[in-house]
């Protein structure tokens, strides 16, 4: 495939290499810690005839973030699902003025929860929007003109590479799982790459514009809602790894 060598400094990211590039590779590795968090937490711990019993593994946890097993490598990659947490809670954020808009409407199939619906919605993006440690983008794409304009195709294409890939995953839900965060992760940066026109979007007609398309939608906040479950998940993991320390 063209043009995945991009990703080939992901394990060892130089310090020559410009912050969008290192933060693209800080983005790959967070999405695939998240995934790992998952597998852990969400482990088939014993099986029987009868049943299946799922539930943390620090074992495995530990073979893929302790520091001394990961020979340092394990608290860069948590330290790289928080980097992704925080880029797509400040994407949700900036598009708040989309969803806000009295034109967009969220079709439930059931005309008396579509209002309640959006009400919810918007909630949870001021809720996001008073977090007061928002990453900030402006640092990202700060070249200029055409320069800048480059780096953000980069960025697209890359990312359109991956998804690419993950038609490759032999795995059903590793497939599905995968491609809903990838879409959601570079829905997350079309937003950051959009901000003008966020800001400058007509009060009617939704086709002007900025738009999200609806498998858009879905997958911004079900990534979201998969990396939020990772993070608090660590508390967990955090949680089981100091109780074995004390026994």
């Amino acid at each position: 495939m063209k043009n995945t060598c991009f990703i080939s400094g992901l394990k060892h990211m130089d310090c020559d290499l410009c912050v969008e590039k290192r933060a693209f590779y800080r983005l790959v590795s967070g999405l695939h810690a998240s995934i790992n968090v998952h597998l852990s937490a969400r482990y088939l711990l014993k099986e029987t005839w009868m049943d299946k019993v799922w539930g943390h593994n620090v074992s495995e946890f530990q073979k893929r973030f302790d520091a001394l097993l990961t020979k340092g490598e394990g608290p860069r990659r948590l330290k790289n699902l928080y980097f992704i947490y925080l880029i797509e809670l400040r994407a949700i954020s900036k598009v708040l003025p989309y969803f806000e808009r009295p034109e967009f409407v969220l079709y439930t199939g059931n005309r008396s929860n579509d209002m309640t619906t959006k009400l919810l919605l918007v909630d949870i993006l001021y809720a996001a929007k008073s977090f007061p440690l928002h990453f900030d983008e402006n640092a990202l794409f700060a070249g200029v003109g055409k320069e800048a304009e480059q780096l953000k195709m980069e960025f697209r294409h890359h990312f359109r590479n991956i998804s690419k890939i993950m038609d490759c995953v032999g795995c059903f839900k590793c497939r599905l799982w995968g491609k809903l965060q990838t879409q959601g992760l570079g829905t997350a940066l079309k937003i950051l790459f959009s901000e003008r026109q966020i800001a400058n979007l007509p009060d009617r007609e939704l086709s002007q514009g900025f738009h999200l398309k609806r498998q858009e939608i879905v997958a911004l906040f079900n990534a979201f809602g998969r990396i939020s479950t990772s993070v608090k998940e660590l508390e967990t993991f955090r949680a089981l790894l100091q109780k074995i320390a004390r026994e």
